[in-house]
Parts: C-alpha cells; structure tokens; sequence
C-alpha cells in the first residue's frame, strides 16, 4: 500500500509579487455611494452583473489547472489563503489592483475575467431593467435611448463587430405659443460601422450626408454611419425607433442610390 504525499507545485515563470493591499471587506467591496439621481444605477444591478462574470470560478480554474493552492497562490499575489478563498466562492469582490496581480501570475490579460466563454445567443433584457440615457455631447438632447443588449459578432468576439440594439425616443418639436411649430436643432454626429433603423411610432426626418428624408410608422432604413447624420422629429407627440448600430459593412456590399467615397471614373484611353 503507497503512502500518498501531498507535493506543492511550484511555477518557475511566477514571483511573489510586492505586499498587496489590505483585503477589502465585503461591506467594502459592494456598499454603494449615496445616490442623487432616481436614473442612476443600482448597487444591486451592479452586483448582478459581476456575479454574471463568475470572477471566483474563473480565479479557481486557473489555479488548480496550474495544480496550485491557495497559499501558494497567496504566496504569489500577496494576498492571503482566507481571503483567495473569498474570492472564489464569491464572498467578496476584487478590485481592479488585486484581480491584476492575480492576472500576472497566470500570464494573463485582464480582459480573461470580464469577457464570455462563448457567444451568449440567449439573453433576457427586461424592460425595467434598462437605463434611459440622453443623446450625448449636447444639452439640449433630441432623442432618448435604453440600450437592449449586445449581440455578438460571428467572425469576432471583439466589441467593435457587435450588433447593438436601441430603442430610441425623439422628442416633439417644443411648443411655441402652443401650436408647437418650435424648433430643436438637431446635432449631427458620426461613427463607424452601419445603422439600421425601424420606425415603432410618429414620424421622423433623418438627414443623411446632407440630404433629407422622412419616415413614417413601420418604414426602415439601412445606412452607413460614417456619413454625417441627425434625426429630427416632426411629430406632435414624441416618435419612437428601433435602432441597430453594426460593424463596419465589408467592401463591396453596399447598395443603393448613396454610395459613400466612390471610385474614380476611369480615364479614356488615347487612340
């Protein structure tokens, strides 16, 4: 019969790394500063996000695929065996400088504890769940969107080839002497990628790479947003939209009347 022994694994690659901080408390780590604004987001909402993260199973795997304890690890981050142990059954949450040094040790990048497994294809975005936000860069905001989620590219899990959607809500022209003829002016803005958009209710004037056209209840458009562009309402009563921001649309492939940066027409060859 062997005698089993108990061997510690040593990484030749990771160094104890100076003193860390002192471990935060979880009243520390989750306690949110006083809010003023009703809009703002919850401690709660924000909790459930980093708990989707799964930032302690993702901690533990990485460990014991290096076949490390805890002291060990603590050993190396600075930070000790009971309060690694915290962290992986979600007891406490890291911050930033602490979920760095253990990055470091497994020669990792910190986006590794933020990003998905895998593309997630089935996602709930309740309605009382969403944020309504303002048009930025102006004080005076045309329109109000709630964002509905990320959608994840096929060819790529970086951020710049997701499908966002949007619900957006223009507001009415304001009222002068109560007939409503006042004017908002719109702020024109531009980004990469493409637009596409659906229109819910009311009726809309979007002014695209200095060219205006008017949308009704149920009418679409599909647009390149690197054109300069803004949108306006025309209704009495304000107009809502769903909008789609995607990835840059491969070379090639667009069609339509407005074909951005066209080629030059060739040159007649002499005789």
């Amino acid at each position: 019969m062997t005698k089993e022994t108990s061997r510690t694994h040593t990484s030749p690659a990771a160094k104890p790394l100076p003193p860390a901080e002192a471990a935060p408390t979880p009243a520390e780590t989750l306690a949110p500063e006083i809010q003023t604004d009703p809009a703002a987001i919850t401690a709660e909402a924000a909790e459930s996000l980093l708990e989707a993260k799964r930032l302690g199973e993702r901690i533990k795997f990485l460990r014991l695929r290096k076949q490390m304890g805890l002291v060990e690890l603590g050993k190396y981050t600075g930070l000790s065996a009971s309060f690694l142990s915290q962290l992986e059954t979600g007891r406490v949450v890291p911050t930033l400088r602490n979920l760095a040094r253990i990055a470091m040790v497994f020669s990792r990048d910190m986006s590794y504890f933020f990003e998905p497994d895998e593309p997630e294809l089935f996602r709930i975005v309740r309605a009382a769940d969403r944020q309504r936000l303002p048009q930025t860069g102006t004080d005076d905001p045309n329109y109000f969107f709630e964002s509905l989620g990320q959608v994840p590219g096929f060819d790529s899990g970086s951020a710049s080839q997701r499908i966002v959607p949007y619900i957006a809500e223009f507001l009415p022209r304001p009222a002068t002497n109560g007939n409503g003829n006042g004017t908002r002016t719109p702020r024109a803005h531009q980004h990469s990628g493409a637009e596409f958009l659906y229109m819910l209710s009311g009726r809309l004037k979007l002014t695209h790479d200095g060219q205006e056209d008017l949308f009704e209840t149920g009418d679409a458009v599909y647009f390149h947003s690197s054109a300069t562009h803004s949108y306006e309402s025309i209704s009495e009563d304000p107009c809502t939209a769903l909008i789609l921001t995607m990835p840059e649309p491969a070379r090639g492939t667009h069609t339509g009347s407005r074909v951005l940066n066209q080629l030059p027409k060739p040159t007649p060859k002499k005789p």
